[in-house]
């Protein structure tokens, strides 16, 4: 993608940022700050895609900010890979109360968002972020600990699920594990020529 292009897209994104920023599409815009939609390079060729925005991300409208998203830094640079080379966004836009489950209709409500950010950016690898962003991305309801470090061919997707950084104080090893799982994506990546 060139820079007209990318800048092109990243008008797109902005826009249906704004149409988002708005949506009463579920009851999650009730109790929600603000729309968490989506950050990063517009012509990404990574995308990662997690559940939903917590407190922090709630507080800021930014993807991935608090604990949960510097542990994720540190797997990305761990794997040779930067945020800022990647487009950032969740399944879901805006924070479900107490960071509960997503349920189907949120899910549903949400994706024609996810739908547009993924037809916008055109990444090759997707980084699927938890339970319910590898359900969303796979069309899989395999459970996450079969799942999770396969690349899986969706389209023209790479999809490479992993577990969310909230669990791993919950799940010995699933740091390690998540990392590989990075990894992997990482190797997808490279497999189709990406620097």
């Amino acid at each position: 993608m060139d820079v007209t292009e990318s800048a092109a897209t990243d008008r797109a994104l902005a826009f249906v940022g704004e149409i988002a920023s708005v949506c009463e599409r579920c009851p999650l815009a009730g109790s929600r700050t603000r729309v968490v939609f989506g950050a990063g390079n517009p012509a990404a060729e990574l995308m990662i895609v997690g559940e939903a925005p917590g407190a922090d991300e709630d507080a800021t409208g930014l993807p991935f900010v608090g604990d949960a998203g510097q542990t994720l830094d540190t797997l990305l640079d761990d794997a040779g890979l930067r945020r800022d080379d990647a487009y950032v966004t969740n399944v879901v836009k805006c924070r479900p109360p107490g960071n509960r489950p997503l349920t189907q209709a949120e899910v549903a409500a949400c994706a024609p968002y996810l739908d547009l950010q993924l037809a916008l950016v055109r990444p090759r690898v997707i980084l699927a972020v938890g339970a319910s962003a590898a359900r969303r991305l796979t069309g899989l309801t395999t459970p996450l600990e079969r799942l999770h470090g396969d690349p899986h061919p969706v389209g023209r997707y790479t999809v490479v699920p992993t577990f969310h950084p909230s669990s791993f104080n919950r799940r010995r090893g699933r740091q390690d594990q998540a990392g590989a799982d990075v990894g992997a994506a990482r190797r997808a990546l490279d497999d189709q020529g990406v620097p």
